[in-house]
């Protein structure tokens, strides 16, 4: 007779074993089996992507997993994602545009060697009695009514158990994806590499301008995941605990031919062209360099996430966006806390047909919304007023409504869920109406934002609304006073949209910065006339949005 367990999860990465943790921190009872191909630990600064963490994420670690500790003690704080602007001035860093914070940051996040972080979540669960098979492999699984069966390999014999639940967390492999054809496409076809090498690297030390060095705090810059910016990519340098340094290279084909950087000589060529300051430090240490990666068209879709014949997806196994803003750990929280939801319930014996349809419908809701950050915006990143503009925003919606909501538990709460998303003119669906048509005027103004603009700094905290939603996130929140703070937060982010808007028009068509803007009708393809039923100027939206506006 095969052995039986509540639930067998495939694959022992980041996705799997927090899920697992989760899970026993719900019902210690819990019967759970993960398998995983890995021979043994993994090595420190083991090559994954998901380095960075933002709030939400992180939050899902230190709060819901209570890893706090031990990630203060034995990984980075992360001190905010730093962007530099102003690709014309590639050879001198001090004149671009830098955007990030000036000091630490209220609300914290991490970077994450993932080797060593995987080892300790093995540990920990494994003293929580998570039953953990390395050296295996699934090859089959037969999805049936009562119980699961699964087909693996361990130490080349076949074996045979069952569960109650199978969650497939195998990342790009995608098992259950490819076993039931639930691959949905996604035109998103931006590559990637990247690769490590060794010690720390601080881009402080790329420029001798005192007063440029002065403007951050010593320690800050070192310490944040930084951004390199021109047209059509970005490049990422993170620092790891175990004192290395992670460096990526993104773009989109449309740009630069992923051929130009597919390898480690070529990509120290495209750096050499495109980010020329950049090569000259790392050319100093390329012997030195530990591994390079290869993610070719890395975004993908998925039509499934959770089934109601008791089996799931999570993290990469499901659906993928992109690395810019650091969304991956975000996600795996997320479905993580679907997921554990409904196993939970289900081992109490509820009925969870309802709940699985919400959920999935409320997760490919947030990935669809999410998808126009990226879709067809690449093109933008060497803008630097557009981005400043699109990194406020951006970050504006991300801590005004999907992170307030998951600190809060409002993911997993039909009753918060309805209220915000139970019909068209709902809260819920308006702000992703709002996001989307926002998307699209950033990308309206970029061709018309040719300004070279140098020898700036800005801080998002010096807005007094990023402050506000920043800090908003650590409240804990009832129901009824959450949906108000939501609805609050979207009426802002409407007034802040029309703000940007006017200064947009204003610059293009010499409009009046006075004129009623309705948000979610607002377009730059013609002038803009003022809508009888738009939005009135707002004083202190104005001053906030000026705090970002270098025109």
């Amino acid at each position: 007779m095969n052995k039986e367990y509540d639930v067998c999860i495939v694959g022992g990465g980041l996705a799997g074993l927090t899920l697992s943790l989760q899970l026993k921190k719900e019902n210690s009872n819990i019967s759970i089996l993960l398998i995983e191909m890995r021979r043994g630990k993994a090595p420190s600064s083991a090559h994954k992507v998901g380095e960075s963490t933002v709030e939400l994420g992180t939050y899902y670690l230190r709060e819901v997993l209570d890893l706090k500790k031990y990630l203060d003690d034995f990984q980075l704080p992360k001190e905010g994602l730093r962007f530099f602007l102003t690709p014309q001035y590639k050879n001198d860093i001090s004149r671009r545009v830098e955007l990030g914070p000036r000091k630490s940051v209220p609300v914290p996040s991490h970077q994450l060697d993932r080797g060593t972080f995987e080892n300790e979540l093995i540990e920990q669960a494994q003293k929580l009695d998570v039953e953990i098979l390395l050296n295996s492999k699934v090859k089959d699984v037969v999805i049936q009514k009562d119980k699961h069966e699964i087909k693996y390999i361990n130490n080349k014999s076949e074996r045979f158990v069952n569960a109650r639940w199978l969650i497939d967390a195998t990342g790009r492999a995608s098992f259950l994806k490819r076993k039931l054809g639930f691959k949905k496409d996604l035109n998103h076809k931006v590559n990637a590499v990247w690769f490590r090498v060794k010690g720390a690297l601080d881009v402080t030390d790329w420029s001798t301008n005192s007063k440029w060095i002065k403007q951050v705090e010593p320690g800050i810059r070192a310490l944040g995941t930084i951004h390199l910016m021109g047209k059509g990519y970005w490049v990422w340098i993170i620092p790891l605990a175990t004192g290395n340094t992670s460096f990526g290279i993104v773009a989109d084909p449309n740009h630069h031919n992923f051929d130009q950087f597919s390898s480690f000589n070529t990509a120290m060529q495209w750096l050499e062209k495109n980010e020329p300051l950049c090569f000259n430090h790392l050319n100093k240490i390329r012997c030195d360099v530990m591994d390079f990666r290869v993610l070719k068209h890395y975004a993908h879709h998925t039509e499934k996430i959770y089934s109601t014949e008791r089996w799931a997806v999570t993290g990469d196994s499901g659906a993928f966006l992109d690395p810019f803003y650091s969304p991956g750990t975000d996600f795996i929280a997320i479905s993580n806390s679907f997921i554990t939801d409904l196993i939970i319930r289900d081992k109490d014996n509820e009925n969870i047909f309802l709940r699985t349809n919400i959920f999935e419908q409320a997760h490919l809701s947030l990935f669809n919304n999410w998808l126009s950050i990226y879709k067809d915006k690449y093109s933008m990143w060497g803008s630097t007023q557009t981005m400043i503009l699109k990194i406020y925003w951006d970050w504006l919606v991300y801590w005004g409504v999907p992170a307030l909501l998951f600190t809060n538990k409002g993911f997993t709460d039909l009753f918060i869920l309805k209220e915000l998303f139970a019909s068209s003119q709902k809260v819920g669906n308006k702000f992703g109406k709002l996001n989307h048509n926002m998307q699209q005027i950033f990308l309206q103004w970029s061709k018309y934002d040719n300004k070279v603009i140098s020898d700036k700094y800005v801080d998002l905290f010096d807005s007094k609304i990023i402050d506000s939603f920043h800090n908003g996130i650590e409240k804990r929140y009832d129901n009824k006073s959450l949906i108000e703070r939501i609805n609050n937060n979207v009426a802002t982010l409407e007034n802040i949209a029309s703000e940007i808007f006017r200064l947009m028009s204003s610059y293009i068509y010499n409009t009046s910065e006075e004129i009623k803007v309705n948000p979610y009708k607002m377009s730059l393809l013609n002038k803009p006339v003022d809508d009888i039923d738009g939005l009135e100027r707002d004083e202190k939206i104005k001053q906030d949005v000026k705090t970002m506006w270098l025109y």
